[in-house]
């Protein structure tokens, strides 16, 4: 499911797709200590689809061990991606400390891995290796996250890296990619599908309401990348509308709080909506109540501010972080409630959560879950089954093959049987390793 890392070799050029972490229980997982299976120093050309940590977390370890080529991606996905490995620095700098090991890697690795990136725009014709040629698509997922699409000899070759729950809140819809010949595509909703994405603000102001009405603490375990930004964006809006009660809004990552500040710095990759409502005067990030909690000092405060509070804070998986302070304090409490609203890696304690458990270990400490829980997939970054086939139908009278990655197994071959048996296109569930050669 996570630690997207793709080779794509054509005659003597090696090319990577993203570079990223395996998620699950710690960051510095002993997966991810593992050899990479190729030679860093033989790697041309990196490829970043998106800054999210299991598609760039190891980067820097791939530098420190000797990868001197380019990493290509669109500005964006550069200027997070140094905020989100400067961020996993202090927390792999944390988990060596505690188990006497050496860090994956150290901010210098970071420093120069930024050193070898550089930025295109969508669109923009990136020339390659043995006359091939490469354009980022937007994918709509998060910020500046995109598409691979190779082209060598006519053949088109699309890495999807991860795909949009379009239509989003801020972003543009994911592009079509008609026309490919082969398809790498996610598959992290293959086998289910979201909330109606007309619903899902509806259903987030419903669920503000019950628990600031009960008295309770809506507590939201934010991923800093896209979700907060989403999430800040609807509360502005039901807070503008008069929709739900005004009451404490606490922005408790520093991650988050800086992610949106470069947020605000690439407001031409918004919609049209959005980039309308910016035009029209209004902070879509800013609103009466909100406070931003940078510092330890002003997060420990939160607990003592008595009566109804909603509190946005990482990790999203509730793995580390701030939010499991904030589970521990009150997820015993019934009138609080937890919305998860992003994929829960197994092996998480958010996982751990969403599949029903009635008590968890959090710092130490057994905490029974007293408060609602809710599941709002309609917030979700991530295209849903029906989403991800509609995506393959567009191109399915020129692919050739599809290959269904990153997702849990039952995901991904749901939907390549899905596709198999409905379209009539070859879709294959390749493992860790495989080896694939495709005629250009």
């Amino acid at each position: 499911m996570t630690g997207s890392n793709f080779m794509f070799e054509v005659g003597g050029a090696k090319m990577l797709v993203d570079c990223g972490f395996f998620q699950g229980d710690i960051i510095g997982a002993d997966r991810n200590r593992k050899d990479f299976g190729y030679n860093p120093r033989d790697i041309d050309i990196l490829f970043i689809t998106h800054a999210h940590i299991d598609h760039i977390g190891r980067i820097p370890m791939l530098v420190k061990q000797g990868f001197n080529g380019k990493i290509y991606s669109t500005p964006p996905t550069r200027d997070i991606a140094k905020l989100m490995l400067t961020d996993s620095t202090r927390v792999l700098a944390g988990e060596a400390r505690e188990k006497k090991i050496e860090p994956l890697y150290t901010e210098q690795d970071v420093l120069k891995a930024m050193s070898l990136w550089e930025t295109y725009d969508y669109h923009d014709v990136i020339k390659l290796p043995e006359g091939g040629s490469a354009t980022l698509k937007d994918a709509g997922h998060i910020l500046g996250s995109a598409m691979v699409e190779f082209e060598y000899n006519g053949k088109h070759i699309v890495f999807t890296g991860d795909l949009g729950n379009s239509p989003a809140p801020l972003l543009h819809d994911t592009e079509s990619i008609a026309g490919a010949d082969y398809l790498i595509m996610e598959s992290v909703y293959g086998d289910r599908n979201h909330e109606n994405i007309k619903d899902r603000k509806y259903i987030l102001e419903d669920v503000i309401e019950e628990t600031i009405n009960s008295g309770g603490v809506l507590m939201v375990p934010a991923f800093s990348l896209e979700r907060t930004q989403d999430l800040l964006f609807e509360i502005n809006n039901l807070v503008e509308n008069g929709k739900i009660p005004s009451v404490p809004v606490y922005l408790d990552s520093p991650l988050a709080i800086k992610v949106t500040d470069i947020y605000k710095q690439y407001q031409q990759y918004f919609n049209k909506n959005t980039q309308d409502i910016i035009k029209s005067g209004d902070d879509i990030f800013s609103f009466p109540k909100l406070k931003r909690t940078l510092s330890r000092e002003e997060s420990m405060e939160i607990v003592r501010q008595k009566g109804p509070k909603i509190i946005l804070a990482g990790s999203g998986m509730s793995n580390g972080g701030r939010i499991i302070h904030h589970e521990k304090q009150y997820l015993s409490d019934p009138k609080n409630t937890l919305l998860l609203v992003g994929y829960q890696a197994p092996g998480t304690r958010g996982r751990e959560i969403a599949d029903g458990a009635k008590e968890v270990e959090i710092l130490g400490k057994k905490v029974s879950i007293k408060a609602k829980v809710v599941n709002l997939r309609g917030y979700s970054a991530h295209k849903d089954s029906d989403a991800l086939f509609d995506f393959v139908n567009i191109a399915q009278d020129t692919l050739k093959k599809i290959f269904i990655v990153l997702g849990e197994p039952k995901s991904s071959f749901y939907l390549a049987q899905r596709i198999r048996d409905y379209m009539g296109v070859e879709a294959v569930v390749p493992e860790e390793g495989d080896k694939v050669t495709l005629e250009l």
